[in-house]
């Protein structure tokens, strides 16, 4: 079994009440495991409020876990994330980061680990955490889409964390000489602008041209600010695949009608997708990612997720 590593957060940007991004060192400054974009680390926190499963019915919620004075129990409780960081910066900086949401039920209990993640982290001593010293996982391009002359990546939200590393680590192995063997497109969705972690980044990497690759960012929730922005697309991802095979919105309402950015039009992005050559693959929402699946089914494109 692996071993459980001391850590600590180093950096801790909020995007919003709700999204941030942070980066972890281990504490005693030794060197991470080697890895591949795509996959994933499991993270430990010790002061974690806890929640216990109940079922009515057919239904599953989860609801605090109270002691024997209706105080809400706090133990230790670890999670999985995909990393954001691609594998030369974590060679390079010897830390990790990733891209994370606070995790709320529909009953409005929030996830455990995050909740403590996001209660206090930026105060003095709340910055340490445990992580497993292993990585592991099978959401690579090696895995998933070796083969194929067009690689289709659709994140949602956080969901755009392998796809960031990813797009990183090929921006960089394209800048060493190496030849990519496809051309990739990434479709991000989130609510707000403020929440499209990396989108600057990802636009940089699409101008410099070292390999073939488009970035299509999307909000679901566009302000007058986002409408002005040629860069930016509205409407959640799937819709904006929806569009593309000029299928249906799955919510056909003025709200969520899908817009692709005006510098990277419909035409754009139809163009570059050949559905016997393309693998989609996706991350994120479990919804979006079943929409996705079925709109791979109706095209004939290959599917594949980041499924834990």
């Amino acid at each position: 079994m692996a071993d459980l590593k001391a850590g600590r957060i180093i950096e801790w940007h909020r995007l919003s009440a709700s999204l941030s991004l942070f980066r972890v060192i281990a504490q005693d400054g030794a060197r991470f495991p080697s890895y591949e974009a795509g996959q994933y680390i499991a993270l430990r926190r010790d002061d974690c409020l806890l929640t216990r499963k109940v079922k009515d019915g057919d239904v599953i919620r989860y609801v605090p876990d109270l002691d024997d004075a209706g105080r809400q129990k706090r133990g230790s409780v670890t999670h999985s994330y995909s990393i954001s960081s691609a594998p030369f910066e974590t060679e390079q900086g010897n830390y990790l980061e990733f891209y994370v949401v606070l995790e709320r039920g529909k009953d409005g209990v929030l996830g455990r680990f995050t909740e403590s993640l996001f209660r206090g982290v930026e105060s003095e001593h709340n910055d340490r955490l445990a992580y497993v010293e292993r990585i592991v996982g099978d959401f690579t391009l090696a895995k998933r889409a070796a083969g194929f002359e067009h690689v289709l990546m659709v994140g949602t939200g956080t969901g755009l964390a392998p796809f960031v590393s990813m797009v990183k680590q090929l921006d960089r192995d394209a800048s060493s000489g190496k030849r990519l063997p496809a051309r990739y497109t990434l479709v991000h969705a989130n609510r707000t602008f403020e929440e499209l972690a990396y989108h600057r980044e990802l636009l940089d990497i699409e101008a410099r041209r070292r390999f073939d690759f488009v970035y299509v960012s999307s909000v679901s929730r566009p302000t007058p600010r986002d409408l002005a922005d040629p860069q930016i697309g509205t409407g959640r991802a799937n819709n904006l695949l929806r569009q593309v095979f000029g299928l249906p919105s799955k919510e056909p309402s003025v709200a969520t009608a899908p817009t692709f950015p005006r510098t990277r039009p419909l035409e754009t992005v139809q163009k570059r997708i050949d559905p016997a050559r393309t693998v989609v693959l996706t991350c994120g929402n479990p919804n979006a990612m079943a929409d996705i699946a079925w709109i791979a089914n109706q095209t004939g494109m290959k599917f594949e997720k980041e499924d834990w």
